[in-house]
């Protein structure tokens, strides 16, 4: 399976991006698909993650009530929706399924 993300982009702290990550490939469709992010000098962290019907979503600490996950499987499509960004959010986010990985896109917020 290929991901490729796309949509990240430089916002003001308080502002909103919409990550999307497309599959192509041979697509399992049972696997929970995620997003993870890696800032600068730290190791790559969860950030949130949804079942194959969507019907579950697991969310970081961090991120609650800010992000929300979602899936488009008609279309092979993952989504970010980022609100309520802050400086603390920037990183390289990346769209994860199964052992697949995507290249991330970068997220920059300015305070």
């Amino acid at each position: 399976v290929q991901l490729v993300e796309s949509g990240g982009g430089l916002v003001q702290a308080g502002g909103s991006l919409r990550l999307s990550c497309l599959a192509s490939g041979e697509t399992d469709r049972t696997y929970t698909m995620g997003w993870f992010r890696q800032a600068p000098g730290q190791e790559r962290e969860f950030v949130a993650a949804i079942s194959w019907s969507g019907d579950a979503t697991n969310y970081a600490d961090f991120v609650k009530g800010r992000f929300t996950i979602t899936r488009d499987n008609a279309k092979n499509m993952l989504y970010l929706q980022m609100n309520s960004l802050e400086p603390e959010d920037t990183a390289v986010y990346y769209c994860n399924g199964g052992k697949s990985w995507g290249q991330g896109t970068q997220v920059t917020v300015s305070s």
